[in-house]
């Protein structure tokens, strides 16, 4: 598999989790949400870059 298909595959799942967390826990809870998701984006970002980024 490509590395543009792996990332796509990876932003996919982080925009799943992302809504999924957003209509089960936070759905009226505007500035949470916001943190929650800014949480959810750094933490797959780390991921990323640790361990799908090659140098």
């Amino acid at each position: 598999m490509g590395s543009k298909a792996v990332a796509v595959l990876y932003v996919l799942a982080m925009a799943a989790v992302i809504v999924g967390v957003d209509v089960l826990f936070f759905r009226h809870h505007l500035w949470e949400r916001l943190a929650v998701n800014v949480g959810i984006v750094l933490v797959f970002a780390a991921c990323y870059f640790r361990f799908l980024k090659h140098p």
